[in-house]
């Protein structure tokens, strides 16, 4: 029982952290760079690529996945089978989370970093119209599809203690 508790708990840590991170960007990070000027804003968020790469990111993002999956198998086998269902529709929406990622946020991170340093672009308007509109619309995107993903564990808590 221990066990089930704490994985599911972690699951709703991670995910918590990973809907909180997509929050603060469509919240605060990116209306606040949206007032710099261009090369700011390329350099902030060519920065921000190379500085979200680290482990604290990696437990979120890809431990999030990772830890409600092990959640769900642990409430199934335990017979829990309606808390094992709320976290599948947890998973299925952290799931959507992650094609968006690949599928677009990602890519957009690579093209912008492959513009190369921002007093070297000769356009950065242009590279930063090609990046800030798309991002922000599939990263407000992730936020609300991560923030349900972590309501169905929270409900999934709830449902497990009660």
């Amino acid at each position: 029982m221990l066990f089930r508790n704490i994985s599911l708990v972690a699951a709703t840590t991670a995910s918590g952290l990973a809907a909180g991170l997509f929050y603060a960007f469509a919240c605060a990070v990116m209306p606040g760079l949206r007032q710099t000027d261009d090369k700011t804003f390329v350099d902030a968020m060519q920065r921000i690529n190379v500085a979200i790469l680290n482990g604290w990111f990696a437990f979120s993002f890809g431990g999030a996945l990772l830890l409600t999956i092990l959640a769900a198998f642990v409430q199934w086998r335990a017979g829990s089978h309606a808390t094992a269902y709320w976290i599948a529709v947890a998973i299925a929406l952290y799931v959507a989370v992650l094609v968006v990622t690949f599928a677009v946020n990602v890519p957009l991170n690579d093209q912008l970093n492959a513009a190369g340093a921002p007093d070297r672009i000769a356009d950065l308007a242009a590279v930063r119209e090609r990046f800030e509109t798309t991002w922000i619309r599939w990263n407000v995107l992730r936020a609300v599809l991560s923030t349900a993903s972590f309501v169905a564990l929270a409900y999934a808590v709830v449902r497990r203690s009660a």
